[in-house]
């Protein structure tokens, strides 16, 4: 089959791209190369010479409609995701591009078999909890004024009665705190409800907190690995924000793409959403240690750097027995993927001080904030 991967100079879709080259698929790639994810607009050397690249924007219809000539299989995986108040660019992109995918597949009479779309987990905010009577919760964003104090636990909302415990979630939850995530809401819904009203068999894909090697270094946004093994590989700790117990669920990047075929192949998927998570709860100064174990530093002791980013989850773990249900479980350890990390980046040889600037960027975005005496 013809492959056509939007997003596939980037970390998920390259290495989808690979597996899919294995299987013996065609593989095109549509990619913008933007900064930050892509600090040069220059395809990545990773890119199997086999794939046919294609620089453009998805939300160009002659680009798209071009990149989607003779396709059989769309992976719709370019994104915008980011800290900045353009609210707008997160629906033009993750949303608009959606609709113009069908549009084109319906208008142009184009016979494409499956369309896979990604979600993410920032489609569940802070997810599920059970208050002290067992009742089910969905609580709001955490109030500053809350943060600003460093009481971290999630309250309980109106109607529930605390303290609230938090939960492994189900894709029947929907529960979006930030622009992102509201946006990821309505492109699966885009996907699944087009893709069923004119027969276009789709899947969506919520990812967790996907991990491994090429990860862009210069995404602000992206996730703990990233900052956790930079930190490490420069000398430095790296900043644990809140009191370190904030739970998540980290997914290997070789995983992710196991479930990418498996619901390609399997007709079970079609027209379906499903969580790609690690399984496996673990604390953020769990996951520092980790890293520091893989890094060889042994006297490492996570320790609260006073501060805050305003607007993550307190808790998150999703529940993936659904995908599990198709044959699929993840099967690397979190150490399998830090490893992995930690070597690309002793290929990449020297990197700019990216944690430093980063963390400048968040904070001159107000993203990071002092708790109160700790300014």
């Amino acid at each position: 089959m013809v492959v056509l991967i939007t997003g596939g100079a980037g970390f998920i879709g390259s290495h989808t791209a690979d597996a899919l080259l294995k299987r013996g698929h065609t593989v095109r790639v549509l990619d913008s190369l933007e900064a930050p994810v892509h600090p040069r607009p220059v395809k990545p050397g990773y890119l199997d010479p086999r794939i046919e690249f294609m620089p453009g924007d998805v939300r160009c219809e002659k680009t798209l409609l071009t990149a989607m000539q003779d396709v059989d299989v769309v992976y719709h995986l370019a994104a915008f995701q980011d800290y900045l108040p353009v609210f707008s660019r997160f629906f033009d992109v993750n949303v608009t591009s959606t609709a113009l995918i069908y549009e084109l597949i319906v208008r142009e009479k184009l016979p494409v078999k499956k369309v896979i779309v990604a979600s993410s987990q920032a489609t569940l905010g802070e997810g599920l909890y059970h208050d002290a009577d067992g009742k089910a919760c969905l609580p709001d964003i955490r109030p500053e004024s809350q943060l600003r104090q460093g009481v971290w636990d999630v309250q309980a909302p109106r109607g529930c009665r605390g303290p609230l415990s938090w939960q492994p979630t189900a894709e029947t939850v929907a529960n979006p705190q930030n622009q992102y995530g509201i946006s990821k809401i309505a492109e699966e819904k885009v996907a699944l409800h087009l893709g069923k009203r004119y027969g276009i068999p789709s899947v969506a894909m919520r990812y967790s907190i996907v991990q491994g090697p090429r990860q862009s270094f210069y995404n602000a946004y992206s996730g703990a690995c990233r900052v956790f093994c930079l930190s490490f590989h420069q000398k430095l700790h790296p900043p644990i924000y809140e009191d370190g117990q904030q739970i998540r669920d980290f997914v290997n990047i070789h995983d992710v793409v196991d479930a990418n075929v498996l619901v390609l192949e399997d007709s079970r998927a079609d027209y379906e959403m499903f969580h790609v998570g690690g399984d496996k709860a673990m604390t953020v100064a769990q996951f520092a240690s980790v890293v520091a174990e893989v890094f060889g530093d042994k006297q490492y002791t996570p320790q609260p750097c006073g501060k805050y980013r305003f607007g993550d989850t307190r808790h998150i773990c999703s529940d993936v027995s659904k995908l599990k249900a198709l044959g699929w479980k993840p099967t690397r350890t979190v150490y399998d993927s830090v490893e992995a990390y930690r070597n690309w980046l002793r290929e990449a040889g020297n990197v700019d001080d990216i944690v430093t600037y980063c963390n400048r960027q968040m904070e001159k975005m107000n993203v990071v904030r002092d708790v109160a005496g700790k300014a």
